[in-house]
Order: C-alpha cells, then sequence, then structure tokens
C-alpha cells in the first residue's frame, strides 16, 4: 500500500472529522444561550445524524485507522513516522478518551430526556457537551497538523535544494573557469614534469 495514498486518505478523512467539531465550536456561543427546549431539540434533531451509525459517526474510527497504517508504513523514516504517530496520539487522545470522559455522558443525558423530562443538570450536560468538543477539535486539529508538516517540510527541503542546485550551475555558466588552478612550480634540472 502506498504512503502517499494512506496519507491522502488520513488527510481526507481527519479533514471532514475536524468539520464537525469545528462545526460544534462555532455553534457554541449561541447555543450557550438557548434555553432548555431549544437545547434538547437540537441534541435530538440535529445532531442525531453525526452519529453511529450514520457517516458522521464513522468517520473519526476511519481516520484514527488510516493514521494508524500511516504510522505503521511510514516506520521506516523516522521523521515520518514520528509526525504519523503524533497525529495517531491526538486522535486517540480526542475520541475515544475525551469523547467518553465528556460527551458520551452528556448524549447519554439527553437521549433519556424528553422536551417534558428535561434533567435537572441539563446546563452541566450542556457545558461537558461543548467542552469536550472544542477539546475534540483542538485535538484534530493539531492532528492535521501533524499529518500536513511533512508535507511542508518536504517541498521546502526540495525548493532550497533546488536553488542550491540551479545556484550551482548558474555559477559554472558565467564563471566556466571555477575550478582552482594549480600552483606552478618552476622546474630545477632533477625534477622531473608529472604526468
Amino acid at each position: 500500500m502506498s504512503v502517499k495514498f494512506i496519507r491522502f486518505a488520513a488527510i481526507v478523512l481527519l479533514a471532514l472529522v475536524m468539520g464537525l467539531a469545528f462545526a460544534h465550536v462555532l455553534e457554541q456561543p449561541a447555543k450557550m444561550q438557548y434555553d432548555a427546549v431549544l437545547y434538547l431539540t437540537l441534541q435530538k434533531s440535529l445532531y442525531a445524524q453525526w452519529g453511529p451509525p450514520h457517516i458522521g459517526g464513522l468517520l473519526e474510527p476511519l481516520a484514527i485507522a488510516a493514521a494508524g497504517l500511516l504510522a505503521f508504513f511510514a516506520r521506516k523514516d523516522k521523521r515520518e513516522f514520528c509526525f504519523a504517530l503524533g497525529a495517531l496520539t491526538g486522535l486517540l487522545l480526542a475520541f475515544p478518551l475525551v469523547f467518553f470522559w465528556l460527551v458520551a455522558p452528556a448524549n447519554a443525558g439527553f437521549a433519556a430526556a424528553s422536551l417534558a423530562t428535561i434533567p435537572r443538570n441539563w446546563m452541566e450536560l450542556r457545558s461537558r457537551w461543548e467542552l469536550g468538543h472544542a477539546i475534540r477539535f483542538a485535538l484534530q486539529f493539531v492532528a492535521l497538523v501533524l499529518l500536513l508538516l511533512p508535507l511542508v517540510l518536504r517541498v521546502t527541503t526540495q525548493r532550497v535544494s533546488d536553488r542550491v542546485r540551479m545556484r550551482g550551475l548558474q555559477a559554472n555558466i558565467c564563471y566556466p573557469t571555477l575550478e582552482p588552478k594549480r600552483a606552478q612550480v618552476p622546474l630545477n634540472d632533477r625534477q622531473q614534469p608529472a604526468r
């Protein structure tokens, strides 16, 4: 399997997952002002499609698997492996750790509630849910940067080496006799010229 293809898949999947988390972060200021009925209505309607078995719930495990495959196949290149392993670590912190610590308990509380039976601790559940998604977005963002950084470093390194090579070619074209001259030592009677 090609490392380039795996990296591409990991970046695309992670970008999609991160888009979901970023949407939560962007919505947070307005949603923190909503009353219990509106907030619970959103949780039960709008976000129902974001979890399993729908596509939103499948993207994150696929992104984690792609990052894991990238780390495995890039293990011979130390720099590449370290970046992929860092991205995988960030993703594993976001899911399952932060998800099951902050988001899943809130999801369970909202799922058990109805508009007639709003939980007394709904504000605490809301705060946990919003905080969890903000932390998850930050971890996913760092993971995406770690997946992209080797590409940026490779391009930068390639450009620098191309510039150095071009400058060397320009110097040879402009100054074709840049080779060091051998010192001319006068021969005396006993020395023979080197052949």
